[in-house]
């Protein structure tokens, strides 16, 4: 009787095992027959996704192709850049200073950093290492963003924190922001002698077998299976556009480090979502403790809420509450790459989906929540690709309508390309020259001392120049029907001085008195 039982047993592991298979095979071809339909109405040029389940990969494959001269398919070993998922792997170095005890998550800024410096001198006195990556730091959102595209490196952006004025007082509010994450960084390269890359590459990279992953512009370029970048618009109808050199901004990846420049495959990073489910450990070996894996993972502040769910961010994860499930989450962006990596704790589930078009979030929730659904409830809750298609046709088109509907500036008649041509002097920015060549006006600024066409556009006396991958207005001023001096619109209210004329015929206060 013992042994019948026994048996029984047995076979019924084995059927419940045979039952999990064929639904686990099920779900991969769903996978294979959605993601081309996305692609295609997205007209997204390539995927790569990958799916863990139970410390499995079950699915790991490339869409579509990575370059347009020829086609050149995506795999799962082909490098992306992953943008803000970044950010996770930067949390989890603190994290491991914090393990060290070379910090706490509520020491203050300033007695780690003596130079740290905010506009707020609350801020700067009050600020703790627990604010700089959860987005609360009273910094207006995004702000210092475009500060890098005019070749402005990581020190460079440190020390203009003092200039950017905050919107909120600090942990008021929730506002997504990236330049923060250099303090993070120069924290770790203090209290390991080594750099944040170097950190990145021995810390996390190697001990994971993160074989294809690195950082930077100089390790994407470096990497010989590497996918190219596609720009996303819409214009009577959705365009993907092949990115060529300063488009793709590779010099502000580099700067932006600590915050977006983690470049990987759907291979690596999977791994990086399975890392998180095992709490911090690789192969049964703690490499984050069990209280500071569960530390990242805990909501700081709240980002939305509705009557489906509420989303809090914790240390550089989304964590998305909803009353099926718990899902932790975080999306990234450069010039021409998107990317979200996600967990399900509740059912050993880890989804990572990387593409070569800077297109917006719909496709990659299309793919992720049909995943989840497929998994949790064996089919889709709603048609996920059909409502968010919709919904973003919709918007666009109605915002198309807005714009055309806008009066233009009158064209205005503007001097001779000879009379702005002068050297200007920003006291915190420092020197930019305007100079006119075969009846051209050109302007070289910034610390790497690029040079770019400066066009006229609508407007009196209002230009504009293009530098890595982003468009700067600019508009010069006037004393005494002189050129005084020209302001740059960094976006985001930020605001650093105007580009001075000293051969005006009076000071100015920088207001245009044309």
């Amino acid at each position: 009787m013992k042994k019948i039982f026994v048996l029984l047993i047995a076979m019924f592991f084995v059927l419940q095992q045979n039952a999990q298979t064929q639904d686990n095979t099920a779900i991969i071809e769903k996978i294979d027959s959605l993601v081309p339909i996305v692609m295609n109405d997205w007209k997204i040029p390539g995927m790569a996704i990958a799916v863990i389940k139970d410390n499995d990969v079950m699915f790991k494959k490339g869409f579509g192709t990575k370059s347009p001269e020829e086609f050149l398919p995506v795999d799962e070993n082909t490098v992306f850049q992953i943008g803000s998922v970044s950010k996770s792997f930067t949390a989890a170095l603190v994290a491991m200073l914090v393990d060290e005890g070379k910090l706490n998550w509520s020491d203050k800024i300033i007695d780690h950093l003596p130079d740290f410096k905010m506009y707020d001198s609350l801020a700067t006195q009050s600020m703790q290492i627990r604010d700089i990556m959860t987005h609360r730091s009273g910094l207006r959102r995004q702000a210092g963003t475009y500060i890098p595209n005019m070749g402005y490196g990581r020190d460079d952006i440190y020390n203009l924190l003092k200039y950017i004025k905050p919107s909120t007082e600090l942990r008021s509010t929730y506002a997504y922001n990236n330049i923060t994450f250099i303090i993070a960084a120069k924290l770790i390269e203090k209290y390991t002698g080594k750099s944040w890359e170097e950190n990145i590459r021995e810390r996390i990279f190697e001990p994971l077998g993160m074989t294809n992953s690195s950082v930077n512009e100089e390790g994407f370029l470096n990497s010989e299976n590497r996918s190219m970048s596609c720009e996303f618009e819409y214009d009577k109808g959705i365009k993907n556009k092949w990115l060529y050199d300063d488009d793709r901004a590779l010099f502000w990846l580099t700067v932006i480090g600590p915050a977006g420049s983690v470049n990987s495959t759907a291979t690596d990073l999977i791994k990086w979502s399975n890392f998180h489910l095992n709490k911090g450990k690789i192969n049964g070996k703690e490499i984050i403790s069990e209280k500071n894996i569960k530390y990242l993972h805990t909501g700081q502040i709240i980002t939305s809420m509705d009557s489906a769910r509420i989303t809090v961010y914790g240390h550089c994860w989304f964590i998305e509450q909803t009353n099926r499930y718990r899902l932790y989450f975080h999306t990234g962006t450069t010039w021409g790459f998107t990317t979200l990596c996600a967990f399900v704790p509740e059912i050993n589930l880890g989804i990572v989906i990387l593409v070569n078009s800077e297109s917006p979030e719909y496709p990659r929730y299309t793919i992720l929540r049909s995943i989840i659904d497929w998994f949790m409830f064996g089919e889709l809750n709603k048609d996920y690709h059909a409502e968010n298609f919709g919904k973003f046709i919709k918007e666009s088109e109605e915002e198309a309508k807005k714009e055309s509907g806008k009066e233009k500036d009158e064209f205005a008649a503007r001097r001779q390309y000879e009379e702005y041509a002068n050297i200007y002097h920003n006291e915190i920015l420092g020197e930019a020259k305007i100079k006119v060549e075969n009846e051209k006006l050109f302007i070289t600024i910034g610390k790497q001392g690029w040079t770019s066409e400066l066009k006229h556009v609508n407007g009196t006396h209002k230009f504009e120049f293009r530098m890595q991958g982003h468009t700067f207005p600019l508009k010069f001023l006037f004393d005494c029907d002189n050129i005084s001096g020209f302001e740059i619109d960094f976006g985001y209210d930020e605001y650093f001085g105007y580009w001075k004329n000293n051969n005006n015929c009076a000071e100015t206060d920088g207001t245009d008195k044309s």
